[in-house]
Order: structure tokens, then C-alpha cells, then sequence
């Protein structure tokens, strides 16, 4: 197995999700469940709310199946088949590839599928080196191969998917660097350098990788402390930067994920951010992304989950 579980973030959070949902209703589950699944194609992938099997989409159902539990042995092989064939594609960005290698590791774990044969090491090999090739000059993780700077939050991204390849990202050091080039003034984290202002989800990615690599010293934390606070809803949740009205689903659950993580617990407000997840629920199942949307898919319904489950 190449999968270190007690060093893998993404996998602990996984474990954690899945307990803190076992403390909610059996029948809220199932809905729940049932809604993913109708994203399902026939080629055993996910798609989000139009066109076919995407890996994205196919990373959050994947993920959202695990915590509720819903990943059988069966309905793993089926994943499996078509995780199989999206290692064909000669090119992926690199969320794609880690959307990918995550599914392929918790319907490992989930369903003791194996979704690829041969060596692991080898495998753990290559996808080291497919990393890398998004790495910049500036110390950070592009998006795509075109692009030219690192992004805080695929950068965020390629250190998960080291750390679940049992692997050490090279030059730590150069991450950190990168990271605290993003902070700015109002405390908070940028996705990219050309930005002035800052956002709730690269604060979130910064401040995990940060607290990872033991970097966040007062001053900084402070900082996130004061911008996250600012970028408090009155709908109950977080919004994605202060300029924008709204709350929305994803910035709710990497704000509080972040207050958890770095022990910000003023932040946290339990009655408060679930009222606001309880708005976005859909009585057939599945979460809207923020008041003003209309439909759910498998991303915007794995941040309901998961925020419930942080707060359960």
C-alpha cells in the first residue's frame, strides 16, 4: 500500500468526515447517497450537472459516497472500470490528477478494489514526476502546464497527493517561501501574485500547508484570525472574499475547517454555520452552493456533508 494513513491529510480528514457523519441521521444518509448516484454514467464515472463522466466530479462523488458509507465492493469495481480507463489520457491538469488518484485510493481502501495492477512504487514514481512538471520557478504548483506561476491552491493540492504517495515534496522550503508571498496585508492569502485581495478558499490552502510545515508564526496567525473573521456572511457562513455579498458552501467549509485546524474557536459558531447548511439542503438530497443557486451536484453536496461533519 502506498498510502500513508497517518501522514496523509486528505485521508485523515476523510476518517474524520466519516465519524462526524455517523452522528446524523441514517435516513438523511441515504438520501444523500441516492442523489450522488444519479450523477453516475454508465462508464462508472460522475459528472457534474450536464455532460458525461468527468474526474472532478468523479473525485467529490467519490469522496461523498466514503463518508456516508455507501462504497460496497460492488459499486467500487464499477468506479474502478472507469478510473481505469481515464489513466489513458495522455495529458491531465493537475487537478485532475489528483482527483484521480485520490478516487482510486479510497475505493481501495473503501472497497479493497485494486484499480490498477503492478508495482506501486513504480506508480508512486511516476506520479512524483507527473507532479513536478506543474512546479514553477516561484516555488509553487501550477494549474495546468501552460500555466507560467504557482497557484496557492494546486499547490495545496500537490502536497496532498505527495503526502499520499508516501512522498516529501521537493524543496519544502521553497513551498513555505511561495506561501508567504501570497499573504497580504488584509491577513489573508491570495491565489495568485498579480492579486491584491485576498480569498477565503487560498487563506484555507495556506494556512493548512503552513500549520503542515510548522510556518505560521503569531503575526500570521493573527492575520488569518482577522481576515477570516471579515469574511464572515450575515446568512451564517463564510464569503469568499470580503467584496462579495453572499455566503457559499465551499467557503464555509474551508473557512471552519481552517478555524479547527489552527484552533480559532471564536470562529466556529456551531448553531450559527448550521443554519446556514440547513438553508442550502434540498429536501431530495444533495446541497445548492449558496442561496442564489438552484440545483446541487456532487461538489456543492460533498461541502454540506462535510461541513456538517465537522460540525456534528
Amino acid at each position: 500500500m502506498i498510502v500513508d494513513l497517518q501522514n496523509s491529510f486528505l485521508i485523515r480528514l476523510t476518517q474524520r468526515l466519516a465519524a462526524g457523519w455517523q452522528d446524523l441521521s441514517p435516513e438523511r444518509a441515504a438520501r444523500h447517497g441516492d442523489f450522488i448516484l444519479t450523477f453516475q454514467r454508465a462508464d462508472g464515472g460522475f459528472a457534474g450537472r450536464d455532460g458525461g463522466s468527468d474526474l472532478y466530479y468523479t473525485g467529490f462523488a467519490v469522496r461523498s459516497l466514503a463518508l456516508l458509507n455507501a462504497l460496497d465492493s460492488a459499486r467500487c469495481r464499477v468506479i474502478a472500470a472507469y478510473l481505469k480507463n481515464a489513466a489513458a489520457r495522455q495529458r491531465y491538469s493537475l487537478i485532475d490528477l489528483v482527483s484521480w488518484f485520490y478516487a482510486v485510493i479510497t475505493i481501495q481502501l473503501a472497497g479493497s478494489v485494486a484499480t490498477f495492477e503492478g508495482d506501486f512504487e513504480a506508480l508512486a514514481d511516476e506520479l512524483s514526476a507527473a507532479l513536478e512538471t506543474f512546479r514553477r520557478a516561484d516555488g509553487g504548483y501550477a494549474k495546468t502546464h501552460e500555466g507560467g506561476v504557482g497557484s496557492t491552491y494546486h499547490t495545496f493540492l500537490a502536497v496532498l497527493c505527495h503526502e499520499m504517495l508516501g512522498r516529501t515534496p521537493p524543496d519544502v522550503d521553497g513551498i513555505v517561501r511561495f506561501l508567504l508571498s501570497r499573504r497580504r496585508e488584509d491577513g489573508g492569502f491570495v491565489e495568485i501574485g498579480q492579486m491584491r485581495r485576498s480569498g477565503a478558499n487560498p487563506t484555507a490552502a495556506a494556512a493548512v500547508l503552513l500549520k503542515r510545515y510548522e510556518a505560521i508564526d503569531p503575526d500570521t496567525l493573527q492575520g488569518i484570525e482577522r481576515y477570516l473573521t471579515n469574511v464572515q456572511g450575515s446568512e451564517g457562513g463564510f464569503r469568499a472574499n470580503t467584496q462579495i455579498p453572499f455566503c457559499d458552501l465551499l467557503s464555509t467549509f474551508t473557512g471552519l475547517l481552517t478555524a479547527q485546524e489552527l484552533g480559532l474557536t471564536n470562529l466556529i459558531k456551531p448553531e450559527t454555520r448550521r443554519h446556514f447548511i440547513d438553508q442550502l439542503e434540498l429536501r431530495d438530497g444533495g446541497f445548492r452552493g449558496a442561496a442564489w443557486d438552484n440545483d446541487a451536484d456532487p461538489e456543492y453536496t460533498f461541502y454540506g456533508l462535510g461541513t456538517l461533519a465537522l460540525l456534528s
